[in-house]
């Protein structure tokens, strides 16, 4: 009988013990793998430092100017739809970007009587092929999640993730890998 007790006893002493070890292993390996993440106060002090820069005080000039507000005004729209990645209908109102502006691959769309720079981002491979098929006046579907706008642009910049025109996807941004 005590032999029966110790031989059921001692797989199960086996097994919890591998049990154990293996959640230690995978906490060790958790914690190794998280980035640093700057700290509240080490992200303050940097900008702080920045807002004593002439850029910071430039920046802050363009966002008071009527080009400035303008530009936040027209991102301030379509922040709620991009925010949720809702649908928003677009008319393209211009094949190129404006000139001189370094966003890669884009176009210019006109969405709820605002025109917007849609911009998908560098030209690497021919994820963007169909996107040259547009032409000026078609009316598209957008989907997006983050809309920015900086002074050297007089249009509010919007990420283009899905582009859809007469009922067909001719766009959709790859997932992120190695993210979150």
């Amino acid at each position: 009988m005590k032999k029966a007790i110790y031989a059921l006893i001692l797989p199960l002493v086996v097994v919890s013990g591998l049990v154990f070890a293996n959640r230690e292993i995978k906490k060790e390996t958790s914690k190794k793998s998280t980035p640093n993440i700057v700290s509240t106060p080490g992200r303050n002090a940097g900008f702080k430092q920045w807002e004593a820069t002439l850029e910071d005080i430039k920046f802050k000039q363009w966002q008071a100017s009527p080009a400035g507000l303008k530009v936040l005004a027209s991102a301030a729209k379509i922040r709620k739809p991009t925010s949720t990645s809702a649908n928003m209908e677009a008319v393209i109102t211009s094949l190129s970007l404006p000139a001189g502006s370094r966003l890669g691959f884009g176009v210019m769309a006109r969405i709820n009587g605002e025109d917007y720079i849609l911009s998908f981002g560098l030209e690497k491979s021919n994820e963007f092929q169909q996107l040259h098929s547009l032409k000026v006046n078609d009316k598209i579907i957008i989907r997006s999640h983050f809309v920015s706008y900086a002074p050297k642009y007089s249009y509010a910049i919007v990420a283009g993730d899905y582009i859809e025109r007469e009922g067909k996807v001719i766009y959709k941004r790859a997932p992120r890998t190695g993210g979150c």
